[in-house]
């Protein structure tokens, strides 16, 4: 491309931009954007983005979202096109702040990465900036939100990325900003980004479900006008003014009921959803005509008693309001019906953007105002010096599930799914979560530790004599509770971790082991912590029992059935037996995973036990060894999230010389020779050992599950479907 024909491609998305801005209700304020737009410009001169394009459509793009699917104005149009500026070129703050204003400035510091790490050499880069990001949300919303932008167009353009940094970005993704999008109510954003982390993910799965939506979509269309018909004509004889629509499953969405409730395409029976959008004569009467619409359905259709929902009366803490109800269609299948009004709608679509559109006052704060100052408070209250569980801590604050529990005085709480009543006292005050000693439910007397319900009415009883202990993290649920008790028990924690070290010092010593990453790895691994400080800390807890520690050194020459176990858990021989290969994840961005360099380069990750055939990444840890995970296990997501540029793309490349650790979970009717026709079609058709079973019977239902070892995913796959052939079999499936 000629750099004329460069210069009409950056003038021609520039014009798009400015049309898309003059298309809204904003203030028109042309004349700074055009500036920003030539700063910027100037600033990015000969510099390419990886696809080839000329880097300042980036920016340009990033401000098209920022007006189009987020909706807002000129300052963040302005930030969104020098976002990347100070971080990229000599510019700094100081000229942003002369050339332009402070709060543009402010904003784009807020979007300019760390250089240098703020919580040591050994530190997470990605968490530290996250962290940073999340610190600028209580200041001004507009960053986070640009910011999904930025990530946004980085989705779209993901193909030029190496696989490596896709996998990175899928996982910030997935962790943290589909959750923030769907918190700050951009369900198409979060929707959209679902979708392209899976496309990029697993690319085969994403086309095949892609296919399978394409294929049934005509069923799908038929099915909409079949089932809406009859409420049209009860509509149209109320006087209700609305438009309907149809909403389709997404891949992800697809792919995700799939495997949480382990059934194939064909039994995803909810792919149909319908919105009703209402547009009312005047806005009391808004509930009212909401209200007659869901009569009008249920008069009609049969209504699921259990999923039907009321976020008009009290929406969702993002500021989402509609009605939902579950019917029974003519053909046999529930279809879930939204029911909004427009204001509803632009809310449920521009999010937080068109929440501010509809206050009414300076004091009429929402559970999203509310949200904001909670993150205000946990980052004021938090002692968060470790950037990963800042991620973590924050992450619990993006919840999407709530319940609504009752003060003794009748005041309405909003409450995670899951809380406790520990976490409702810290959700009042600290100090009541501090002495907390239990509660009234319902006037009945309940733990510290029992979890609440919607619709309870809950009454707080403390002790001047009641302090924390470690035990209580197990009781809290909510990011607040956890993060003040964690503040407070900070000296036990240390304490309990230093006396953890110093037993499995000792245990190392007494085995005649040096105490270095290896050996403490291999104790790490064997009981399934994450890092080292876990490992301490329950060791010190006394959480786990160290006495068979010394076991895993023994120097014995290990039988068959040992040699199995520990391949499966990644441990090796001693250290000196082997050559231990080192990984550099700057130089090989991938890695063959043999049967020969297993244990050596690479080891297998307890957590979800991936066997030849699974689709996997490779985590390089400190001592440069890899560490196979699954592509959809939750702790690889984290590391993608965290430790992103030390993941790389793993691909099996195994000779079948060495067996991998599996189960399988079987139910159905049970009948005289079942068992003996399981055992021969495991033992005899297909040659797998097995490790351990378990059967049991209750009123002629048969479950039970069995421990094997085999060298891929495809050997556990087509058994699987040899053993669903027997009589009686109903379910059968691999355990995760």
């Amino acid at each position: 491309m000629t750099e004329q024909e460069e210069e009409i491609l950056i003038q021609n998305e520039f014009d798009a931009l400015l049309r898309d801005y003059a298309n809204t209700a904003h203030k028109q304020k042309v004349e700074i954007i055009t500036k920003a737009f030539r700063f910027a410009k100037h600033a990015h001169h000969g510099v390419k983005r990886r696809s080839g394009e000329p880097y300042i459509m980036h920016p340009l793009a990033v401000a098209r979202i920022v007006v189009n699917e987020i909706g807002l104005g000129s300052t963040s149009i302005c930030s969104a096109l020098l976002h990347d500026v100070v971080e990229d070129t000599d510019y700094t703050l100081d000229d942003i702040e002369q050339a332009f204003n402070p709060k543009i400035a402010s904003i784009v510091d807020g979007l300019t990465k760390i250089s240098g790490g703020i919580f040591g050499d050994g530190a997470s880069a990605q968490a530290e900036n996250f962290r940073k990001l999340i610190l600028t949300m209580p200041e001004d919303i507009r960053v986070i939100l640009i910011k999904m932008a930025d990530r946004l167009h980085n989705m779209r353009t993901l193909g030029s990325m190496a696989p490596a940094k896709q996998l990175k970005i899928c996982g910030e993704t997935l962790y943290i900003y589909a959750p923030l999008a769907q918190r700050l109510g951009f369900f198409k954003i979060k929707t959209e980004f679902e979708n392209l982390c899976f496309r990029y993910e697993q690319p085969q799965m994403y086309r095949k479900l892609e296919e399978e939506l394409k294929r049934v979509s005509p069923a799908l269309d038929d099915s909409f006008h079949n089932f809406t018909a009859p409420i049209e004509r009860q509509l149209n004889q109320l006087g209700i003014k609305y438009t309907m629509t149809s909403r389709i499953k997404s891949p992800y969405s697809v792919f995700h009921k799939m495997q949480t409730k382990n059934i194939p395409f064909d039994q995803v029976y909810d792919l149909l959803a319908v919105r009703i959008i209402i547009s009312p004569e005047t806005p009391e009467r808004e509930k009212s005509d909401c209200w007659l619409t869901y009569a009008a359905i249920t008069n009609i259709y049969r209504p699921h008693p259990d999923r039907t929902r009321d976020w008009i009366n009290t929406p969702k803490t993002n500021g989402y309001e509609a009605l939902h109800v579950t019917v029974m269609g003519p053909e046999g299948n529930w279809i879930e019906v939204q029911i909004r009004s427009e204001r509803m709608n632009d809310i449920a679509e521009r999010g937080i953007a068109a929440h501010w559109k509809y206050k009414t006052g300076e004091h009429d704060e929402s559970d999203l105002d509310h949200w904001f100052a909670s993150i205000k408070e946990m980052l004021d209250t938090s002692d968060l010096t470790n950037a990963v569980e800042f991620m973590d801590t924050f992450k619990l604050n993006l919840y999407a599930s709530e319940l609504f529990v009752f003060t003794p005085t009748g005041d309405v709480r909003k409450m995670p799914t899951h809380s406790t009543v520990l976490d409702f006292a810290f959700s009042l005050h600290s100090e009541l979560g501090f002495h907390c000693i239990g509660a009234k439910v319902d006037h009945r007397l309940v733990p510290a530790s029992y979890e609440l319900h919607s619709g309870e009415q809950v009454e707080v009883l403390t002790s001047n004599t009641q302090h924390p202990v470690i035990e209580w993290l197990d009781c809290c649920t909510t990011s607040k509770a956890k993060a003040q008790l964690r503040t407070y028990l900070k000296s036990e924690i240390k304490e309990k971790t230093d006396v953890g070290q110093q037993m499995v010092e000792a245990i190392l010593m007494n085995a005649h082991q040096r105490i270095n990453a290896d050996s403490i790895q291999v104790l790490t691994n064997h009981y399934g912590f994450r890092t080292k400080e876990d490992l301490y800390y329950n060791a010190g807890a006394g959480t786990i029992d160290l006495s068979d520690a010394p076991r895993l050194f023994q120097t014995d020459k290990p039988g068959k059935w040992t040699r199995f176990w520990r391949l499966q858990f990644g441990s090796t021989d001693k250290p000196s037996e082997h050559i231990h290969r080192t990984i550099d994840p700057k130089k090989d961005k991938s890695i063959d995973l043999t049967d020969s360099e297993l244990g050596t380069t690479y080891r297998i990750a307890p957590c979800c036990n991936p066997i030849p055939g699974d689709q996997v990444l490779g985590f390089v840890d400190e001592r440069g060894t890899v560490i196979v995970h699954r592509l959809d296990c939750t702790e690889a997501e984290k590391l993608k999230a965290s430790f992103g540029n030390r993941i790389i793309t793993a691909a099996w490349k195994t000779q079948k010389l060495l067996s991998f650790r599996a189960s399988i979970s079987l139910t159905g009717i049970d009948r005289p020779g079942l068992l003996k026709e399981i055992v021969h079609v495991i033992s005899d058709d297909y040659n797998i050992n097995m490790r351990r079973s378990v059967f049991e019977t209750n009123d002629k239902i048969f479950s039970g599950t069995i421990e094997m070892y085999v060298f891929s995913a495809e050997d556990i796959n087509n058994m699987c479907h040899k053993l669903m052939e027997l009589k009686s079999l109903k379910e059968v499936k691999r355990i995760e």
